[in-house]
Formats: C-alpha cells, structure tokens, sequence
C-alpha cells in the first residue's frame, strides 16, 4: 500500500506514447498484485488454468508488456528481494485483512452477491514466491529483462532511476517519491476504463506522471523533510502517528523543519523513526546488474502460455506477431539494437 502523499502531490497526465523509447523501472510486485487484483471472473474468481494454478498474473504481465513494447517503451521489471524486519508487522496485519476478506467473500458468494464477492474476492489477493517465478519465466521468454532487488524492488527501481540508468519508475505507490526516484509513473499498467465499486458508473485510468523536484519545490521542503512527512504519515515500516495526514504532517514539518523537533514540541513518540529514515535514505540496494532485451523466444513463450497454463494459442501467436514487429519499428530500431 506504500505510504499516502496523495493529497501532497500534483500529476501530470499523459499517453502511452509519451514514454515512448524511454527506459522505465517497473515496481514488479506492485504491478502483479494489481493483475492478479484486476483480471477476475464475474463471481471474483482469478483465471486459472487446468491444475487449478492462478494465470491472472500472467494474462495481465503479457498483455501489458506487449502493449508497451508496442510503443516503443523499454521496460525492466525489478522484484522485491528480502522485506526489512520493520515491515513484517504490516504484512501480517496485511494477512489478517485477506483472511477476513476471503471468509466474507464466500458468504458474498453464497448471497449471490456477485459485486461484493468480486470486490472481497480482491481484497483476499495474495502473490506468492511461485507467481514471481512464474512471471520471471515468462519475462525471459519475451526477451524483457527483469533484476531480484536485494531487498524492497521500488527502493532498487528508484536506485536505478537516480543513476539514470532508467528514465523512470513505475509504481502505485508513492514510496518512490521518498526514495529519491526522479519521476515516478502511475497506472501505466492499468489504463482503460475501470466500473467503480456498488456504483454504475465508470472512470477513466490515465497514466500520469509525478516530478520529484516539482513536487519539494511546490511543498518548500526537502527530500529528508518528504521522507520526515511521509513517517509522520505512516509507511509499510512504521504505522504513523494517529490524526497526522499528509497536510497535518506537511505543516508540522514546515513549522519545526524536523521530525525530531516535531516530536518533541508536541509530544510524541515515534518508535524506530530513525531506521526507517534510513530505509529511506540508505536502502539496501545493489549495483550488480544489467538492463539487456533480447528477441522472442516463440517456441518457448507458447509453451509455457499454451501447453502448461492454457491460454488461447491463436490470441498468443497473434499477441507475439505485434509484439516482435512493433518492438522492432516503433522505436525504429531492429531487435539486435535492443540487447
């Protein structure tokens, strides 16, 4: 879920193609959750294919993938690795809100209530080691490269992103912004129009781009003050501290300049503040790695889509065809310019 900076923060909307021949970090878990969330069934059931596996993942990770190739975008996916120590309290309080949500989506189920059973039927979403494996598979079968961050992906990704290595960084969640990412990318992964919970009405998802420098200039303070903000607020690492939002935080900073000022004028206590500072500001990244695309392996995307997970052989065949001959024309440059 990440940290919330959203009523902080000013978008700029934009297209596909305006990240076109642009290399971009994708936040990877971030973007399969939102899959395995998203592509469901009437009755909120993933797609699964005839051992009773979860493809939701891999539907979406092909289909949006081919339609960023086709673009002319150059993506690497960046996994998470091993989860800070101060994160495994919001994981478990992560687990306790799936298992509720997956008995009440059984009782929805059983109502016949197909809207509430789709909406608990996602919020009982989990992806698993095995998911990952499986998305990393399907990444090198494509010829997209993809890199096992150390430890948080987003903090790797946005890593990435300072050094220049990559153009920007995609993810839903606003953490990038307080990992130093130069710009980040939401709902590229996820455009189109979206049927808003118990209401028939539609909205559109738009990508839209967020410019760190605009974003400490527009608010007056720092990336150390952002991040001060942000654990005021509340991060996957510590849960915030109660009545404080993003305005409510964004003045006491602007007021006391630090966290430790804040603190101490009124009174609080903000166990761990100082570590997950550094998570933020020191965070266990790497530098061992490289950004390489390489051509289509046909033979072996088929048959790990169609023979072990089921898909549809001719919207596979199809899919390919568009995505080797779009990777290569749109961005005007033949498949060996990409390795």
């Amino acid at each position: 879920m990440g940290v919330n900076l959203s009523d902080l923060v000013q978008t700029q909307k934009c297209t596909l193609e305006d990240f076109s021949d642009k290399t971009i970090a994708i936040d990877a878990y971030n973007i399969l959750y939102q899959f395995l969330t998203n592509i469901r069934t009437a009755d909120g059931s993933m797609l699964m294919d005839h051992l009773g596996r979860p493809t939701s993942h891999l539907n979406g990770l092909f289909i949006r993938t081919a339609k960023l190739v086709s673009v002319g975008i150059k993506p690497i996916y960046v996994f998470d690795g091993k989860p800070h120590e101060l994160k495994t309290q919001t994981l478990q309080a992560r687990r306790a809100v799936k298992e509720k949500a997956k008995i009440e989506y059984q009782i929805a189920l059983d109502a016949g209530d197909l809207e509430r059973a789709r909406m608990k039927a996602a919020q009982s979403t989990y992806l698993t080691p095995e998911m990952a494996e499986e998305a990393q598979t399907l990444l090198g079968h494509l010829g997209i490269p993809w890199l096992q961050a150390p430890s948080e992906g987003e903090a790797q990704a946005c890593h990435m992103a300072r050094k220049g290595d990559v153009w920007a960084v995609v993810s839903q969640d606003f953490d990038s912004l307080m990992f130093g990412t130069p710009r980040l990318v939401r709902n590229l992964t996820i455009t189109g129009r979206r049927k808003l919970p118990y209401q028939n009405r539609f909205v559109n998802v738009e990508p839209e781009i967020i410019d760190l420098q605009f974003v400490l200039t527009g608010l007056g303070v720092t990336l150390e003050q952002l991040i001060d903000i942000g654990i005021l607020v509340g991060t996957d690492f510590n849960p915030g501290v109660k009545g404080y939002g993003p305005k409510k935080a964004l003045k006491a900073i602007r007021e006391f300049n630090t966290l430790e000022k804040v603190m101490k004028e009124k009174a609080l206590e903000i166990p761990d503040y100082d570590i997950v500072r550094s998570i933020f500001k020191e965070p266990v990244i790497t530098d061992e790695y490289k950004i390489n695309w390489s051509a289509v392996d046909r033979e072996k995307t088929q048959e790990f889509l169609c023979e072990e997970h089921d898909f549809a052989t001719e919207r596979v065949e199809n899919t390919l065809e568009s995505f080797e001959a779009l990777k290569s024309t749109v961005a005007q440059r033949s498949l060996d310019q990409w390795s």
